[in-house]
């Protein structure tokens, strides 16, 4: 018997590898396996998702922004090669999903071993691009309705697209942007350059969610842009757009902005 053990500061989430299905790449180390909480995405030593518990992460990345949209047509996202966060994006039914992707090797692996994208990377409305995050939206010409920025843990391919230059140019094509902001208990330092890079945005909020394969189990994001957070109106969107989720609904979209007291400190400070 093998086991899986993500460690950060003294810490570690522990999960038994049944079967290692994949290990190689290109710009990064990349790990599938099989384990009791299905296929496991594991990148540069640290899990990306579980077949398990992937939607709490995809399905509150995606449709907080969405669904403060009025009509989300075109959607940009930048990372997300597994193709979770296109999945979700899909069932808005906007006219295009432009998924902007450093490695091609994500995109094929999980194509291949674990396939959460439901067919999503296949879509004719999908447009997969093979480039670096910032470089596309700084040479951008077109506008979008919401970007999502769905990255990995920082390293030298991601932690320029947590920085004011990225903010900037995301924020000059789109209506609403949203990325994922890591731990707040855990990686501190990480989230903390987030919320200082990003506080020159309009309407720049944070909100939390549970994603228990992450460290801590505790996972926020920051959205920014044109939108208004209308309980009513969430709860209107998602009726008439009949969209069918397993975590996110109206309720839980509110109440993911209600934050702690040590949090909302960390974000005066």
């Amino acid at each position: 018997m093998e086991w899986f053990i993500e460690r950060h500061d003294g810490t570690g989430f522990m999960i038994r590898a049944d079967k290692k299905l994949y290990e190689g790449g290109t710009f990064q180390k990349i790990e599938i396996y099989s384990t009791p909480l299905g296929k496991m995405l594991v990148l540069d030593g640290k899990i990306q998702f579980t077949e398990r518990d992937e939607m709490m992460y995809h399905e509150m990345l995606v449709h907080v922004p969405m669904m403060m949209h009025p009509s989300p047509e075109k959607v940009l996202i930048i990372g997300g090669g597994d193709g979770g966060a296109a999945r979700e994006a899909l069932k808005h039914g906007p006219s295009s999903v432009t998924v902007v992707e450093i490695d091609a090797k994500v995109v094929e692996k999980c194509k291949e071993y674990v396939g959460i994208d439901n067919g999503a990377l296949n879509d004719e409305r999908v447009n997969i691009v093979y480039e670096d995050g910032i470089e596309f939206v700084k040479n951008c010409r077109e506008h979008f309705d919401v970007v999502i920025v769905d990255g990995t843990d920082p390293n030298i391919f991601s932690s320029h697209i947590a920085s004011k230059q990225f903010y900037e140019a995301a924020m000059g094509i789109a209506d609403i942007m949203v990325t994922q902001s890591q731990s707040p208990f855990f990686q501190q330092d990480y989230f903390k350059a987030i919320v200082k890079n990003s506080a020159f945005l309009k309407n720049r909020r944070f909100y939390i969610s549970y994603m228990p394969s992450y460290p801590s189990g505790l996972w926020s994001f920051m959205i920014a842009g044109d939108y208004e957070l209308n309980e009513d109106e969430i709860k209107k969107r998602y009726e008439e757009r009949k969209i069918k989720t397993r975590h996110y609904n109206a309720e839980m979209h509110m109440a993911a902005f209600a934050l702690p007291n040590w949090m909302k400190e960390m974000l005066h400070d």
